[in-house]
């Protein structure tokens, strides 16, 4: 039934009603429909695309020397950056982000883990799991077989995570070369951050990913070791974000020159740098829920600017994109740092995090940019052309997306606070 519903949206009242049920003529029908509007979608493909070839090749001998090619909807000139971004490569990333976004719509806060050993062989233990969408990550802390509790548990519950104390006991020898598992992270997109501090003074930090649900307590790290595991956390991130990575194909879709790019991209940057930090060191805090839905919105803000900028027409976020994205980035930048914040990390760690988590996003958002740059230049060189409603895949998956997650996210706001 998916192609009935995208073949009415494309070309309204062109699926008739039917009874509720299958039946012969039905199925007739949509594969005769299905057929007949592939044939003519590659059609008008080869017919544009020869149409095309025969005006560059005369304006080529008509015009010695000139790099500027009609596109039929935007021309490419040189010192362009994405002038013709949404009728050539970006679709391709859009089209990926459709298919996978829809679960990954909340970027993906890590479950957090801190063993601390307060006696020889004792240790005090944090579990803290992160609630995504009212429901809590369905990953349980297994410890090894020979630890006992010297206490009961203390399990506490709150607004966006469940946090669990233990007090163990692991013999003699501790937990040195011993393993922590996470049974159930296989099936999460998410990680854990674990922290381990020995009487020793040796300290491990690392990041458990899913396709290898343990970790194993060895010897410290050193700084640049920590820095490492926080730049990665970043990265995945920014790439598992996909309402931020939503947000900056949207900026990517309106600008079109290098130098505005730039100021874009910087004022992106900058804005969410410094809500990173206000909130990573405590100075603000915004509930997670009012926060995504207004991320969300966000997103669909770009949709209706897409369009216009595809008309030939201006408004201020056209003109002044790099406003926009310092505006929103500030937003943005509290999602980051949920994250971090969430996790509970100690204080005296923050201010290393911060710096290297940062400077993963950034790495992730720049090679994001580059991607898409690199395809669209890539489709140009090779001169692909795409049909008018591909063309146009790329601006309305960022403002259905946008509005998918802002009604998904005003639900769950409303409906917490009943």
């Amino acid at each position: 039934m998916w192609f009935v519903v995208f073949l009415n949206s494309v070309i309204p009242g062109c699926v008739p009603a039917f009874e509720e049920g299958a039946s012969d003529v039905k199925t007739a029908w949509l594969g005769d429909q299905k057929t007949q509007a592939w044939q003519k979608a590659y059609k008008e493909m080869l017919q544009v695309h020869h149409t095309a070839a025969r005006a560059v090749r005369q304006r080529r001998r008509s015009v010695p020397g000139s790099f500027a090619r009609d596109t039929g909807s935007c021309s490419i000139r040189r010192g362009t950056a994405v002038s013709c971004m949404h009728s050539r490569s970006a679709w391709l990333l859009a089209c990926l982000l459709l298919a996978s976004s829809v679960v990954w719509a909340h970027e993906a806060r890590p479950a957090y883990l801190e063993v601390k050993e307060t006696a020889p062989g004792e240790f005090s233990v944090l579990w803290r799991t992160p609630v995504l969408a009212g429901m809590r990550l369905p990953v349980v802390l297994k410890l090894p077989d020979d630890v006992k509790n010297l206490r009961e548990p203390n399990v506490q519950e709150l607004a966006d995570s469940f946090v669990e104390r233990r007090w163990i006991d692991a013999g003699p020898n501790g937990l040195a070369g011993k393993r922590i598992e996470f049974p159930g992270l296989q099936f999460t997109i998410t990680d854990v951050l674990v922290r381990v501090e020995l009487l020793d003074g040796r300290k491990l930090t690392t990041i458990v990913h899913p396709p290898q649900p343990w970790v194993e307590v060895a010897a410290s790290q050193t700084w640049i070791g920590v820095a490492g595991t926080y730049i990665v956390q970043g990265i995945r991130h920014i790439l598992f974000g996909a309402d931020h990575m939503l947000f900056v194909l949207g900026l990517l879709l309106i600008v079109e020159d290098r130098w505005m790019l730039l100021k874009t991209v910087t004022a992106f940057t900058v804005a969410h740098s410094i809500t990173l930090a206000i909130a990573t060191l405590g100075y603000a805090e915004v509930p997670i829920l009012p926060l995504n839905a207004a991320i969300a919105l966000s997103i669909l803000f770009l949709g209706p600017e897409i369009v216009r900028s595809w008309r030939g027409q201006t408004s201020f976020t056209i003109r002044h994109p790099w406003v926009v994205a310092f505006a929103f980035g500030l937003l943005h930048g509290f999602g980051f740092a949920s994250a971090l914040t969430s996790a509970g990390l100690p204080r005296h760690e923050l201010p290393l995090a911060l710096v290297s988590f940062n400077v993963g996003v950034e790495l992730g958002q720049l090679g994001f940019i580059a991607l898409i740059l690199g395809l669209e230049r890539s489709f140009r060189i090779l001169e692909v052309r795409w049909p008018r409603w591909v063309q146009a895949i790329p601006g309305y998956t960022v403002g259905s997306l946008g509005a998918f997650w802002t009604v998904q996210r005003l639900v769950l706001l409303f409906g917490g606070t009943r």
